[in-house]
């Protein structure tokens, strides 16, 4: 029997415990209502990059609108300084504009008709969750300038700007340390935007630390930069009042769509993403007059859509999922007519297409004989697929299943580190036995010959459609020596082959885990790095004991709870353009040639990781 624990006191509930926040501490003490997530600049979806987008949304607005085809973006040790050259902010109403919930002119649709920014808080946002901030707006040779800390206004003044100075708003701004701890901008995730503005923005110029984006013909320009070569038949583009499209197919697996709502990435789609893969069919079926299967004509397409919403309903504040419904009819009826059209001006284009669903038919027929062999094998197995230990929640079951994720592991000591500490609501495990196959060169079939990959493939509920996937994580967890490298390496080819859109929408992570552990009487540190490992001895003085982690097994369960719970440490695999995916497949994973195994040779002692 252990100790009986001692009740604790209640704590008396009176009219002292009512608090009443202003709007500003509001967004300070509860500031994933308004950017999503905090993080520390590893993913592209951090509230950093979220404070930059807020601020630029307003100078993109002001270019939709017919004011500015030019903003300056700046970076340099996390200062942000950011120039548009629109109609700057009214000089009467800086402060408010910049500080006061619900204040702004997105509401009026005489003013701004397709607004990106968020209604009345961006701005304010950026504002609160900024150590220091300051916005200047120029007006007709006036000027009124305005600097706060911590969202508090510090200075206010007003005046006259040189002779032949241009109208527009510049904000700086420094992220606070204070709300997101230590942080680093990737430069890579920065540029990305900037693309994803000039090329939804043909015409407007943006210098990003003296680098030029510019596009000038929109999406058609984002789908050839992206596959460059990779197309079976020339991009084909439409572009009307409130829908831009282009589109072509390729010969890898799976579907690729970039989707755009107002100017905003829609990592997660939405309804007006669901619109057009209807309208794309119809659109086909409509020209060959035939009654072609959907996943016919979808496998191997990529596409790009952007529209315009005059009132947007975003399922989350990030706004990587619309949900407006009234939108479907005006898309599907547009995508279908332009599609038809565009397959009769292209007559060359249109056969190369036929060409293609036909060939996915034949696949699929195959691929239907193969997965009837296989599920005949799976039945006889057991009921339940093999390696999995499951959670409670998946992603169909809406909040609840928000925060599930699935670790893909190493062996069984290393899922029995695991399954002790995990959150069984939400974390499940699949234990691989080894080193998996190597499926590059295979086709889709060969995944049905081999009972591990087919088993992740239904575990994570891929088999049909990425739309029907489990979990809203994937995680890698494998040991950090060269084995696990290599596991990883042959995980994300499997991914990258078959089910590219998994990585393109963000949804593969690798867990980090710890290299050292440095402990003595009293504290216990854990290191990710050598350089870590120094720093931590050097803390708790040159007697303390130092133990190296050879894989993840040998770290108990009740040490590894903290390292998938409160202070997991995820890396997101990303690709900044398909095009470079199949040269990278072929290096890492084709044959052994030459030109390999130099690389391995010289990289041996480094962490090789695709």
């Amino acid at each position: 029997m252990g100790e009986k624990k001692s009740k604790k006191s209640p704590v008396e509930y009176d009219e002292s415990k009512v608090l009443s926040l202003s709007p500003l501490e509001h967004i300070r003490l509860r500031s994933g209502m308004y950017i999503g997530r905090l993080g520390d600049g590893s993913n592209q979806n951090d509230g950093i990059y979220i404070l930059v987008k807020e601020v630029i949304d307003n100078a993109i607005d002001e270019f939709i609108m017919g004011y500015g085809s030019r903003v300056e973006v700046e970076l340099k040790d996390n200062t942000v300084r950011i120039r548009d050259y629109g109609r700057g902010i009214p000089l009467g109403k800086v402060v408010e504009c910049v500080s006061m919930i619900n204040t702004g002119a997105k509401y009026n649709d005489d003013v701004f008709q397709f607004s990106v920014g968020l209604n009345g808080v961006g701005t304010k946002a950026v504002n609160a969750l900024s150590s220091y901030f300051r916005v200047l707006s120029v007006r007709d040779g006036k000027c009124t300038e305005a600097t706060f800390e911590r969202g508090k206004l510090k200075e206010k003044k007003s005046g006259n700007v040189k002779p032949g100075t241009k109208n527009g708003t510049f904000v700086e701004f420094i992220p606070d340390e204070e709300i997101f701890g230590t942080y680093s901008f990737n430069m890579e995730f920065l540029e990305k935007r900037m693309w994803n503005y000039a090329y939804l923005n043909a015409g407007l110029v943006i210098n990003f630390n003296g680098n030029k984006y510019v596009s000038e013909k929109g999406l058609l320009d984002l789908l050839n930069n992206e596959i460059e070569g990779e197309s079976i038949y020339p991009v084909g583009y439409y572009k009307g009042d409130k829908i831009e499209i282009s589109v072509t197919h390729s010969n890898a697996y799976g579907e690729n769509y970039f989707s755009f709502v107002n100017g905003q990435y829609t990592s997660d789609g939405g309804t007006h993403l669901a619109a057009f893969k209807e309208g794309f069919i119809k659109g086909v079926n409509e020209f060959f007059k035939k009654n072609y299967k959907t996943e016919d004509v979808r496998e191997g397409i990529i596409a790009a859509i952007a529209v315009k919403v005059k009132e947007p309903v975003f399922e989350s504040q990030t706004k990587n999922k619309l949900g407006n419904t009234d939108v479907k009819g005006w898309i599907v009826t547009e995508t279908r007519h332009a599609v038809d059209d565009w397959l009769h001006k292209n007559p060359e284009s249109a056969k190369m297409l036929e060409q293609k669903i036909t060939a996915n038919e034949r696949l699929r027929t195959e691929l239907n004989s193969v997965k009837k062999e296989a599920k005949e094998a799976a039945k006889k197995i057991a009921l339940k697929i093999p390696k999995l230990k499951d959670c409670k929640y998946h992603l169909e079951d809406g909040e609840k299943g928000e925060n599930t994720m699935i670790f893909i592991t190493e062996g069984d000591s290393a899922t029995g580190s695991m399954v002790g500490c995990r959150d069984a609501m939400t974390q499940a495990i699949f234990s691989l036995r080894g080193k998996p196959e190597n499926m590059y060169g295979r086709k889709r079939a060969d995944i049905y010959k081999n009972a591990e990959l087919y088993n992740l493939m239904m575990a994570l509920g891929i088999e049909n459609d990425i739309a029907n996937l489990r979990y809203n994580k994937i995680v890698i967890a494998t040991d950090a020596d060269n084995d696990g490298f290599h596991i990883r390496n042959l995980m994300l080819t499997f991914f990258l082959l078959f089910f590219e859109e998994l990585i393109t929408s963000g949804r593969v992570f690798i867990l980090e885990t710890p290299l050292f552990r440095v402990r003595n009487k009293k504290d216990t540190l854990y290191s990710y790095s050598e350089t870590e490992r120094n720093a931590d001895i050097k803390k708790l003085g040159s007697t303390a004991e130092v133990t190296r982690f050879k894989g993840l097994g040998e770290i108990s369960p009740h040490e590894f709870g903290q390292f998938i719970h409160e202070n997991i440490r995820l890396v997101p695999i990303e690709v900044q353009q398909l095009k470079g995916v199949p040269k990278l497949l072929e290096f890492y994973m084709g044959k052994n040639t030459p030109q390999r195994r130099e690389f391995i040779v010289e990289n041996l002692l480094t962490e090789i990781d695709a």
